[in-house]
């Protein structure tokens, strides 16, 4: 893999590659090589993942993640690139075949390819950064946590991600995501008393007296604190409902699973605290529950990159990788290009004017 090359040409070299969760193998043989080749940077190889950093001793060191997997191919394995003027031979998100600005396609075009290639393009090209660099290309983000290569560093070689500011280039539409929402599931469980429904009275039907769950549900109202100045609105939402037993059986169970996005200023344990009060009466199970991260716009380097930047500055609504460099008191920022509604699409593309601006301002802000 050349790394001179056109930043859109190094792209679509990337796409070009299949990476596919768990088939990362040949995508983190050509990163790795290509960065052994740069004197600036020592290269650790850790499974399908690859760290590259620079010991300049520089008052400051900045970390600059990517996921190298994708999502499995609906066909669309290699990299196209539409010119502006062109009709795309595919539909973007909204069924509109009009190009109005260069496009690159391709699985992986936006989660997260065209990230990656900016990343690597930085690597490359600052020999000698006003801060110290770290850049990680991970696998198995696409898929359960367990294989995910940014955890397993973390666990293993927390030494390797230390740092005062992280940037993680999921696609946010080239603006800023600062922090993440942590997110909890839970199952309520409803009790009732079996009974033949010919004699219903004489059972206790516990799919009727889940509405109780359900109006608490609706009757609740959102926490919407204000963290670095962004406002995190936490949300609660059913996404489960399982019960019943026989056409002819009053049902004696009723599980309804609850998702909670809670905001980065509490723990898990406090979400938990606050679902257990609100379902207060009933039985409730932990299923999986993930931390949230706060923004750290106050950091130096955090202040720095959103000044030089000029982006604006969103709350990230959901949940990212963002959130392991928190645990590790490493504030970290989404920030990459394409629109995140097209990741995993048939369609999906990044605009090159995108890429282009954000390698640009990256480089302004590691230079000045």
């Amino acid at each position: 893999m050349d790394l001179s090359v056109d930043l859109v040409e190094l792209a679509c070299a990337l796409i070009d590659t299949p990476s596919e969760s768990g088939r990362e193998g040949a995508l983190a043989d050509a990163i790795e090589n290509a960065l052994r080749a740069l004197p600036h940077l020592t290269v650790v190889r850790d499974g399908d993942s690859v760290v590259a950093s620079t010991t300049l001793g520089r008052a400051e060191r900045v970390i600059i993640a990517g996921h190298i997997d994708t999502v499995p191919s609906s066909g669309n394995d290699r990299a196209l690139l539409v010119r502006a003027g062109d009709r795309a031979p595919v539909a973007d998100a909204a069924g509109n075949h009009s190009v109005h600005e260069d496009r690159l396609y391709g699985l992986g075009a936006c989660d997260m390819k065209s990230g990656l290639a900016v990343q690597l393009k930085l690597a490359h090209d600052l020999t000698a950064p006003n801060r110290d660099l770290t850049f990680v290309f991970y696998e198995c983000e696409e898929v359960e946590a367990t294989r995910n290569g940014l955890k397993r560093i973390a666990e293993t070689k927390p030494q390797l991600l230390q740092g005062d500011f992280a940037i993680l280039m999921e696609p946010s539409n080239g603006v800023i995501e600062a922090g993440c929402q942590g997110t909890m599931r839970v199952e309520v469980v409803v009790r009732g008393r079996r009974a033949h429904t010919a004699r219903g009275w004489l059972g206790q039907n516990a799919i009727h007296a889940s509405a109780e769950i359900l109006n608490r549900i609706n009757d609740y109202m959102p926490r919407c604190p204000v963290i670095d100045g962004l406002e995190y609105r936490e949300g609660l939402q059913a996404v489960f409902i399982r019960g019943g037993v026989a056409g002819n059986v009053v049902p004696d169970e009723v599980v309804i699973t609850v998702n909670h996005r809670f905001a980065p200023d509490r723990t898990s344990a406090q979400a938990e605290a606050q679902l257990r009060e609100l379902f207060t009466g009933y039985e409730l199970r932990v299923v999986d529950a993930a931390e949230g991260a706060l923004p750290g716009l106050t950091r130096p380097a955090a202040a720095a990159f959103v000044a030089v930047t000029g982006s604006v500055v969103n709350p990230k609504y959901g949940w990212t990788d963002v959130a392991r460099f928190t645990a590790l008191d490493v504030p970290a920022v989404n920030f990459g290009p394409a629109d995140p509604s097209l990741a995993h699409t048939p369609h999906e593309y990044a605009p090159v004017a995108q890429l282009q601006r954000m390698e640009a301002q990256m480089k302004a802000w590691l230079s000045a």
